[in-house]
């Protein structure tokens, strides 16, 4: 009868269980992607210039029309 009620039926009975180390590599990975894909960012962030020149605008807000939309 005690044996019957200290039995182990939690679902860690397999013997040889990779869950552990297959989610270490796993959590591995992501870290190595996460820290390339920052690096990534950081290397296209600093080839950016450093301000953007506005494009020109009309007092009223219209949209003028270029030489190239006159031919069409």
């Amino acid at each position: 009868m005690i044996e019957l009620l200290a039995e182990n039926n939690f679902g860690d009975t397999r013997s040889g269980g990779l869950a552990g180390p297959t989610g270490l590599v796993i959590i591995l990975l992501l870290v190595v992607a996460t820290i390339l894909l920052i690096r990534n960012m950081n290397a296209r962030l600093r080839r950016l210039p450093e301000r953007f020149e506005q494009p020109p605008t009309s007092a009223a807000g219209e949209h003028t029309r270029t030489e190239d939309e006159d031919t069409k």
